[in-house]
């Protein structure tokens, strides 16, 4: 009798874990298909970077002054 209830826990125990591997499957798939979300946070993040980079771009080197001919002597 325990033999017939072992056999029969083990069956079910292994139908139940491939339902769980197909069912992950389609899960997965179908979150393959649909576009990325991007969080509040990343896309914050980003503009910050954005407007970083175009100040950097827009930077001017300052220039050198040239000695003053008064103050050398």
């Amino acid at each position: 009798m325990f033999k017939i209830v072992m056999i029969i826990a083990v069956v079910i125990l292994a139908a139940g874990w491939i339902a769980y591997g197909i069912w992950i499957h389609k899960i997965r798939e179908e979150e393959k298909k649909q576009p990325r979300q991007v969080s509040k946070r990343l896309q914050k993040s980003r503009g910050e970077v954005a407007d970083w980079a175009q100040k950097l771009k827009d930077f001017k080197k300052p220039t050198r002054k040239p000695p003053d001919q008064d103050n050398a002597q």
